[in-house]
């Protein structure tokens, strides 16, 4: 009886504010009453994805007992295969990337994109560099950091980016894809892209995590634009979950800017 007492008298006081109040203050309180709400969610939604993402058996390169797979991609929500067979070998891939110059002005970069490979990159460029005009690409990916750093070396230096049939460019990878005056997939090479996510032993905060997505999917946005490759490339990657690859044909690539097939050098976007 008291309690339904005090709720009744709660709500007459209710009653009496919102008839006196004006249309601003209402308004304002309605406002935030919204953005708690919505808050509230974010929090319930972050964790439950953290908690999830604790058993992602995603690949991480700087784990030598790791091995890069291609798992499905998500197509209308049904699993796909690769739409090509990898023919590079899985030890070479799973290595800290390298860099060896070859005939015909071609540096060969193969491995994951470990922390420190934009340094090792730079190092090779400022030693060979002269010779080096375009940068043939196998790797599933890694680093998204030193992908930046590699991809904005390559633009900088007026550099072609290839994959080559049955190479890989998966992850972070098209990200140095981007990097490339000119750029080119052959038939039969494989193109994947997923979500960033942490492929570290450390567990962040919700917060640190949530604010380091944010500043890096920002960075990479702006990069890829700046590349002249349009949102769609981003747009998928965002939606397909980090332990799978979403897998673009070569008429995406080439609706996309990934590769311009000669037809429109990158060097002429700003």
């Amino acid at each position: 009886m008291i309690a339904r007492a005090q709720l009744e008298g709660f709500g007459q006081r209710l009653k009496t504010y919102l008839l006196s109040a004006d249309d601003g203050t209402l308004m304002r309180h309605a406002f935030q009453a919204l953005l708690a709400t919505a808050v509230v969610f974010i929090i319930i939604d972050w964790n439950e994805l953290s908690a999830a993402n604790r058993d992602l058996p995603g690949f991480d390169p700087m784990q030598p007992e790791a091995a890069p797979v291609l798992p499905p991609a998500l197509t209308d929500g049904e699993p796909q295969n690769a739409p090509s067979d990898v023919t590079a070998d899985p030890q070479t891939l799973k290595q800290p990337i390298r860099f060896e110059l070859q005939p015909g002005g071609i540096l060969s970069a193969q491995g994951s994109i470990d922390p420190g490979a934009a340094g090792r990159f730079a190092d090779e460029i400022a030693a060979r560099g002269e010779y080096v005009k375009t940068v043939l690409i196998n790797s599933p990916g890694g680093a998204v950091g030193d992908a930046l750093a590699i991809s904005r070396l390559i633009r900088e230096k007026k550099l072609g980016t290839k994959v080559a049939s049955g190479a890989l460019c998966a992850s972070s990878c098209p990200i140095i894809m981007a990097g490339g005056v000119t750029r080119e997939a052959d038939k039969g090479a494989v193109v994947g892209v997923h979500q960033i996510f942490n492929g570290s032993t450390e567990r962040l905060s919700a917060e640190r995590a949530m604010s380091d997505a944010q500043k890096m999917t920002a960075d990479v946005s702006r990069h890829l634009e700046e590349m002249g490759v349009k949102s769609g490339v981003w747009l998928h990657a965002l939606e397909t979950p980090p332990d799978r690859l979403y897998y673009l044909t070569p008429e995406e690539m080439k609706a996309f800017a990934l590769t311009t097939n000669g037809e429109t050098p990158a060097a002429e976007v700003k």
